[in-house]
């Protein structure tokens, strides 16, 4: 953990535990994924796409090849992260489109003192960033009182967020309202990336720890 401008930077490190797919997945097992993840059938998404459903499932199945912009649309349709998109689009033979960068990089720069900006200025309440794993990135120096009793092991990078709130060891008996946390991170977890060990699991064994 390193510390500036008193925020607490942790380091990064990938949560590379369980994949919903394989690495070289296909493109139809990429869409039909994302498809379950956002309770999406096929044809609710053609009619949202605007495309037949013959040709969505010409897709799925590999029988029909799509256009690199039709790639897009059904990845914008179906809110998929741009690191996925790029994933989805080398599938299909195209080249990705969206860079991807370090924290560290110079270039994003700007974006760390935002980032330190605004957690600073919620002191002296507690404020945390975290990315798209809910790994805990950054935080201010308030997090560092309510974390005081919690299960060292817990707090070994890299540091999950929800199972950080949700183990019994962690944050869980202290918040009164944890069935409905319980409840409301499950669905926020539906939208995180699927590689690596998802947030849903996290919060499912979290959740089954937690019961009387």
């Amino acid at each position: 953990m390193a510390a500036t401008r008193g925020l607490a930077y942790f380091p990064a490190m990938a949560t590379d535990a369980g994949s919903d797919l394989p690495p070289h997945a296909p493109l139809g097992a990429q869409l039909r994924e994302w498809r379950r993840r956002r309770h999406q059938s096929q044809l609710a998404l053609a009619l949202q796409a605007g495309v037949s459903q013959r040709h969505l499932s010409f897709v799925e199945s590999g029988r029909a090849q799509p256009s690199r912009d039709m790639v897009l649309h059904l990845a914008e349709q179906l809110d998929v992260p741009l690191r996925e998109r790029n994933r989805m689009l080398v599938a299909a033979g195209f080249a990705p489109v969206y860079p991807e960068r370090p924290l560290d990089d110079p270039a994003l720069g700007p974006a760390r003192r935002a980032v330190e900006r605004v957690l600073e200025a919620h002191e002296p309440y507690p404020a945390l960033a975290i990315d798209r794993h809910w790994t805990l990135v950054a935080a201010n120096r308030a997090l560092a009182p309510l974390l005081a009793g919690v299960a060292l092991m817990l707090l070994e990078p890299p540091v999950n967020v929800l199972r950080l709130s949700l183990h019994p060891d962690g944050l869980a008996p202290r918040i009164a309202n944890l069935a409905q946390r319980t409840t409301i991170s499950a669905e926020l977890a539906e939208h995180a990336e699927p590689p690596r060990a998802t947030a849903a699991d996290v919060v499912g064994r979290s959740s089954k720890r937690n019961e009387p």
